[in-house]
């Protein structure tokens, strides 16, 4: 339409010109993970040029190492996130002032925030990237749909990176020209997170839960190792279907194998339903104008209401650290940040309430770490208590399946003493005497 190529005309911008428009105080949202608008972070950092002091950017897996995070500036910028990236790990760990984390689940982590800088009184500015507009005047959010259309149908004020290679979904991801301030235009890569390739030890993980995850199952990954190994073990089952926070590589394989075909779902039968997509290049030709595959706001797709509603849900998903009481640590080593708390919460509830549903908990049982002399020490994964300061993230009450390389135990329902003798089972054999010697020596507390 002749008015909508007039409409964008008007609100295009320099990224300059668009960064003008952040003012002192405002409180900025980005686009989570690869949907990030590279360029217009790129130049974040410039605002302070402009005389403007006192923004927050709050972010979610941000791909890039952008001066207003690796730089400080608190006075001009602060950081917030709430799945810490390799940048924001660094600075927190160095105590940096200009970096803090967010405690959020991710159903509700875009609409808390937003309602906690409107009632500071801050401005809230949406920054996206957006796949070009088409003859109707939509773009499309392309990689996510998590919190940013929540956002807009809030009414924050929008900039765009209109990006030619950014893919073009379907879901709840078309915004009209009109519902944007400003934008500006790129033509650069989409970030990309490397395929993990999966180990010896991933693979017999992996091979535990495969066993249990019957055909007609609907599946939720994550990322790395175990999950990719567990992909790969799934590809011999038939009808799967996907209702998961992050699309990813190794989804791709299992409907290009046949393994998913998404017929058995009960919520959006034939659908590939996902909140945000991070992989490969591969994963986003996948995406792209493909209309199977539905990225739907994470207020609605990782509610564990919702989540429970979908047939025989399984939900896997990794840790840090457990202990015998069957506290999961996912997100911190002991107080230090990490990465975030993310849809685990979200999902292993809700695929407990769902008729056949199971959450697996994923960890390796030992870790090579630095002890306070600088030597390396294997450590138990499996402990009889946290590490001090160490954030739970799912707690003992929700945690269904845990699984290491030496087996795979199910914690739902069971007493502080038979987790304990449970867990144990499958800690590495070097530490299954110090953690029956604990249990011995403190019989009031299981």
């Amino acid at each position: 339409m002749p008015e909508c190529k007039a409409l964008y005309d008007l609100k295009k911008k320099s990224i300059p010109e668009a960064l003008q428009l952040i003012k002192s105080g405002d409180a900025v949202m980005v686009a989570l993970g690869a949907a990030e608008p590279v360029a217009l972070l790129a130049q974040a950092h410039t605002i302070a040029e402009n005389g403007v002091r006192g923004v927050d950017i709050t972010n979610c897996l941000p791909m890039g190492n952008y001066e207003f995070i690796t730089v400080p500036n608190p006075e001009v910028i602060t950081n917030s996130g709430w799945f810490y990236g390799a940048a924001q790990r660094k600075a927190a760990k160095e105590g940096q002032p200009h970096v803090s984390h967010v405690p959020q689940r991710l159903h509700n982590a875009g609409i808390r925030r937003y309602q906690a800088m409107r009632g500071d009184g801050r401005r809230v500015v949406l920054l996206v990237s957006c796949s070009p507009m088409d003859a109707h005047g939509y773009l499309s959010l392309s990689l996510s749909a998590t919190y940013e259309r929540q956002l807009i149908n809030e009414g924050v004020f929008v900039i765009a990176e209109v990006n030619t290679q950014m893919p073009r979904t379907f879901g709840e991801t078309l915004v009209h020209i009109s519902e944007i301030g400003a934008l500006v235009e790129s033509d650069r890569p989409v970030p990309e997170l490397p395929h993990v390739p999966f180990n010896a030890n991933d693979e017999k993980i992996a091979n535990f839960i495969a066993e249990r995850v019957e055909d007609g199952s609907t599946i939720q990954l994550g990322i790395g190792g175990i999950p990719n190994a567990l992909a790969n073990g799934l590809k011999n089952k038939k009808h799967l279907g996907i209702h998961t926070e992050m699309l990813t590589d190794n989804m791709v394989d299992l409907v290009r194998c046949g393994a998913v075909d998404n017929s058995m779902k009960t919520l959006m039968k034939h659908k590939t339903v996902g909140t945000f997509a991070m992989g490969t290049r591969k994963l986003y030709d996948f995406v792209n104008n493909n209309p199977s595959v539905v990225l739907n706001m994470g207020c609605w797709v990782n509610d564990p209401a919702v989540i429970g509603q979908n047939y025989k849900m399984q939900s896997i998903n990794t840790a840090i650290e457990v202990d015998l009481f069957g506290q999961c640590a996912s997100e911190s080593i002991g107080p230090v940040q990490y990465s975030g708390s993310g849809g685990q919460a979200d999902t292993a509830i809700g695929a407990q309430r769902s008729a056949g549903g199971h959450s697996f908990i994923c960890l390796y049982s030992t870790a090579t770490i630095k002890n306070k002399d600088g030597e390396k020490e294997v450590v138990s994964k499996i402990t009889p208590m946290l590490k001090h300061g160490s954030v739970v993230t799912l707690s003992r009450n929700d945690v269904d399946y845990v699984v290491t390389e030496y087996g795979i135990v199910s914690l739902r329902g069971r007493s502080l003493k038979e987790r304990a003798t449970r867990l144990i089972s499958i800690a590495h054999p070097d530490f299954k005497d110090e953690l029956n010697f604990h249990v011995k020596k403190h019989p009031e507390i299981y």
